[in-house]
């Protein structure tokens, strides 16, 4: 027996999709510990995903299975992968979610999926969460090698996500994900900042830096390293997006 599997997708908790996805895996496995990480990405948004994947995974143990079902392809023919990375497991489409853990770890590997093997019988070409993603989770719980689902690829698919853009003094700083608050988290991680002290501009604005969001009055905008690790943009009890827009020119200036 192997970890908890994590489920994320876009499926959100209205309709039966999350529940009838648990359902498979606890049919063949009837003991499994089910997470969910989150159901409510925004509609087939890969990106935002592939984001809440990659700073979420490390958090879970060893043997973890990530089933991970956010599939604008759905029935075509995309592949279908399982992966393992750092002894933890990853089963979703190859468009793209997995980018951002790859792009941080070199030591990998990836299978495309035989899906005529593994779907349940009568599979459906609009729900591969089920029929597909769901019952080879449960292969994986159930000890079955990674090797058994098909070959080894070199090339998964790879969604391009923005650097940072040198400039003169700094870098232009792109936004990576707006959270519910409308906080915007950007694509400058504490361990990428270039310099130790900076200074940040939004739309021309110089916003202070703090460690928490009560630092600066209610309503006013602040910079700071989030609970992620990325520098963020957010307003004390307000939202940096509904006040900047949610992709504003921000500059990380050398102080």
């Amino acid at each position: 027996m192997k970890g908890p599997v994590v489920l994320l997708t876009d499926f959100g908790l209205r309709d039966h999709y999350v529940g009838v996805m648990k359902g498979v895996i606890l049919s063949r496995v009837p003991e499994a510990v089910l997470v969910d990480l989150t159901h409510e990405i925004p509609p087939q948004n890969v990106r935002a995903a592939a984001y809440e994947l990659a700073v979420s995974w490390s958090y879970f143990p060893e043997g973890s299975v990530f089933l991970c079902v956010v599939d604008p392809g759905v029935g075509t023919a995309r592949r279908a992968l399982a992966a393992v990375i750092e002894g933890r497991f990853f089963v979703g489409p190859d468009n793209g979610l997995l980018t951002l853990v790859l792009r941080r770890h070199g030591a990998f590997e990836i299978r495309a999926v035989e899906a005529e093997r593994f779907s349940l019988p009568g599979a459906s070409t609009t729900f591969h969460g089920r029929d597909l993603f769901a019952p080879v989770a449960a292969e994986i719980l159930r000890g079955r090698p990674l090797r058994d689902f098909g070959p080894r690829i070199e090339d998964p698919v790879l969604l391009p996500f923005p650097e940072p853009e040198p400039v003169p003094g700094g870098w232009r700083a792109r936004v990576l994900r707006v959270d519910r608050f409308g906080n915007l988290i950007l694509n400058l991680s504490v361990r990428e900042l270039p310099f130790g002290s900076f200074r940040v501009e939004v739309e021309g604005r110089r916003v202070p830096l703090a460690r928490t969001y009560a630092e600066v009055p209610e309503g006013e905008p602040l910079a700071l390293i989030g609970s992620d690790g990325f520098l963020e943009i957010a307003v004390n009890r307000g939202s940096a997006a509904e006040l900047f827009g949610e992709d504003p020119e921000i500059l990380v200036l050398k102080e």
